[in-house]
């Protein structure tokens, strides 16, 4: 005796308010997963998850490395003047002012504005690696805003910034300066060359020429300071700034690095 075989009941088709649910339920599912992928849920003991950053950018890059390299060859120059009581005659030094400065040579000349040390009794150079030094004013241009001043650090010299040319320069060249504005010391920001052979009057009257204008931030006690090119070479010292405030307006100006080319020998020379 055969025994019969029942099949199974065939499932009946979902109706549409079973797919809708089905779907609903789908979406709300998949935006959690979204959700959690986006906003970690924190540990146990309340930290968040650290989210990976990954490689820096190349133009992040080549900016730390160009900062990295030139960092060493800028200096911090601070200016004391004597001043007399006249009351009791007795002398006493007191602050002037702050700069930044080029280590220019392995003899330890170092370059800055003539107008950093206008009337100072006596600067202190102060390097990267925290070593402070009394500098001797070689000799200074006040007609080009130049001076030299020279350091008794023997074989243990920072290097020098490779020198570049300015005589090439063109206007939307990417630019960085380096220095130390307000005091905040080493002290890096970026823009372009906004515009060439600018001439401007100084404190004293009279006029510099040809000098680049950058929209790099640069503030008090950024003169004296380094303006570098892409290639981190020297092309510009940093030497003023146009602002009613008193504060960078984004319209700065360096003197060329192919006058200081010229200058800087010469009054090295004269000097011997």
């Amino acid at each position: 005796m055969s025994i019969p075989v029942k099949r199974p009941a065939k499932a009946p088709f979902p109706s549409g308010i079973v797919l809708r649910g089905l779907f609903m339920t789908g979406c709300i599912a998949a935006l959690m997963l979204l959700w959690s992928a986006i906003n970690p849920a924190p540990s146990a003991d309340g930290q968040r998850a650290i989210t990976p950053r990954g490689n820096l950018a190349a133009d992040e890059q080549a900016t730390i490395t160009l900062f990295e390299r030139a960092r060493g060859s800028v200096v911090s120059i601070s200016t004391r003047q004597y001043v007399e009581d006249v009351w009791t005659r007795n002398v006493f030094a007191v602050p002037q002012g702050t700069g930044s400065g080029i280590i220019w040579d392995e003899a330890g000349h170092v370059v800055t504005n003539f107008h950093v040390i206008r009337g100072a009794s006596e600067a202190t150079i102060r390097l990267a690696d925290g070593r402070k030094f009394r500098a001797a004013l070689v000799r200074g241009s006040p007609e080009n805003d130049i001076a030299v001043l020279k350091i008794g650090i023997g074989l243990k010299a920072p290097p020098p910034i490779p020198i570049g040319t300015s005589g090439d320069l063109r206007v939307g060249q990417k630019v960085f300066a380096i220095g130390n504005p307000f005091g905040l010391d080493w002290t890096l920001t970026t823009g372009i060359v906004s515009a060439l052979n600018r001439t401007l009057q100084d404190e004293q009257g009279g006029a510099i020429e040809h000098l680049i204008q950058t929209d790099a931030a640069i503030n008090p006690g950024n003169s004296g300071g380094p303006l570098l090119d892409s290639a981190g070479r020297l092309i510009g010292m940093n030497t003023m700034i146009y602002s009613p405030s008193g504060a960078s307006a984004g319209i700065g100006f360096a003197v060329p690095v192919d006058r200081l080319r010229q200058m800087v020998p010469r009054i090295i020379r004269a000097a011997n």
